[in-house]
């Protein structure tokens, strides 16, 4: 049922449209109806954001749902509470659910899946090649025709480079995205930690950066071949930036993510044998995260993700190159790009668009921007309430995440989708 909102007295802040002020926001059937300019109506719902940001929902590029095949990690239900508590209004869900979303009818049932759970705005990725086993092609016109706004093999690779620069082909005749993980499996091995001073003292097996460099460099010359439109998804290292800032230079149709945890944690972060620090990539050098925030904050880097992947207990325990990677992270997204705002100098309003209208604009959605007759998908948060993160504040199923019993600042209040109240703080338990 559609509802008349005003929200009162924000700081409205929507990069699109470069705007970054006081004042009120209505809403009306779904849609934005207006800026600056709200009239007292009876039946209008009000909320007071003073003191608060209000900005367009996030838009977030990765997110493990866990569901269909995983639910003993999490739910779509589960995690969209928590991506709503976390102002994230849309979201990708990449292929490798079990099964892999490589046919029509696994994407109807997680959208079917994602309308019970009244959260209708979750996007699936379809899988390059069958079951992600990196040998066959999947059809993915009939994945474009069942909603997937991309295609992927996640983390699983590609048998060889004829399979990609077929897929890219494929992608290009329908005007698909091709959303590309940069790993050279036969360099990476088994790995789970940077090739440095970090994973040589514990005695890990590591992974070398030039593991993501060489593939991505390969992928790059396949996408200025074939003409298809290409995303390069979490990148990590000092290479890569500079890659895509050259194929960008010249260019190159190809845009690029870095996962949330990556622009703050390094080796040097690690606590030895806490696999809340396993991830993939993993967390390199403090050079390498330089990179990765100069090239955020000179556009080299379109978007930020969360990377979000919910595990359960049995998945993180054990010596750490035999547990599960991956961070649960959705509502960690925004109070850390606030602190990165504060403590390295890149305008809040430059990274609220890369988590808005940046990846929107990727996908080709009608999100990410507070314009006049686009859809309300709204988040507001206050940046000054602090909150900790533990069993009290979390909604996601999984707790695999170091910065448990943190003290984070900045908090969401309200969350709307489509002009649907969808998360509000004050009735929370």
């Amino acid at each position: 049922m559609s509802q008349h909102i005003i929200i009162r007295n924000g700081r409205i802040i929507d990069p699109a449209n470069q705007i970054d002020a006081i004042g009120d926001l209505v809403i009306k059937d779904g849609k934005i109806d207006s800026l600056f300019n709200s009239t007292s109506a009876p039946d209008a719902i009000a909320i007071d954001a003073s003191n608060q940001i209000v900005c367009p929902g996030l838009v977030d590029l990765s997110v493990r749902l866990r569901e269909p095949g995983l639910t003993h990690k999490g739910t779509i239900a589960s995690e969209t509470r928590a991506a709503a508590a976390a102002g994230v209004t849309s979201l990708c869900l990449p292929p490798d659910t079990k099964p892999s979303i490589d046919t029509a009818a696994v994407a109807e049932l997680i959208k079917d899946k994602a309308e019970q759970a009244g959260y209708p705005q979750v996007y699936s990725i379809g899988a390059l090649t069958q079951r992600l086993a990196g040998a066959e092609l999947n059809n993915l016109f009939a994945l474009k025709q069942a909603g997937c706004l991309a295609v992927s093999n996640a983390n699983q690779p590609l048998n060889n480079l004829l399979i990609l620069r077929r897929a890219m082909e494929y992608a290009a005749t329908h005007d698909l995205l091709v959303m590309y993980r940069a790993n050279e499996a036969s360099l990476s091995g088994k790995g789970c930690a940077h090739e440095g001073t970090v994973a040589s003292h514990y005695g890990l097996p590591s992974i070398p950066a030039a593991a993501e460099s060489i593939a991505l460099a390969q992928c790059l010359e396949l996408a200025e071949l074939t003409g298809c439109r290409l995303h390069i998804s979490q990148i990590s290292c000092k290479q890569s930036v500079i890659k895509i800032q050259q194929a960008k230079k010249y260019g190159l149709q190809v845009t690029a993510d870095v996962a949330m945890h990556q622009l703050h944690l390094t080796e040097q972060d690690m606590i030895a044998f806490d696999s809340n620090y396993h991830v993939l990539p993993p967390l390199r050098t403090l050079i390498d995260r330089q990179y990765l925030r100069d090239g955020l904050a000179n556009g080299t880097i379109d978007a930020v993700c969360s990377d979000h992947q919910p595990h359960d207990l049995d998945a993180k325990l054990g010596a750490f190159p035999e547990t599960e990677p991956g961070i649960a992270s959705l509502q960690t997204l925004l109070p850390l790009t606030l602190q990165l705002a504060q403590q390295h100098g890149i305008a809040l309003s430059e990274l609220l668009a890369r988590l808005t209208s940046k990846p929107a604009a990727i996908l080709g959605l009608d999100a990410g921007s507070l314009s006049p007759g686009s859809c309300a998908d709204i988040c507001i948060f206050d940046p000054a309430a602090e909150w900790q993160v533990n069993s009290q504040t979390w909604l996601s199923a999984g707790s695999n995440t170091p910065y448990w019993q943190h003290n984070l600042r900045g908090r969401v209040t309200h969350t709307l989708q489509a002009g649907r109240i969808i998360y509000s703080l004050e009735h929370q338990p």
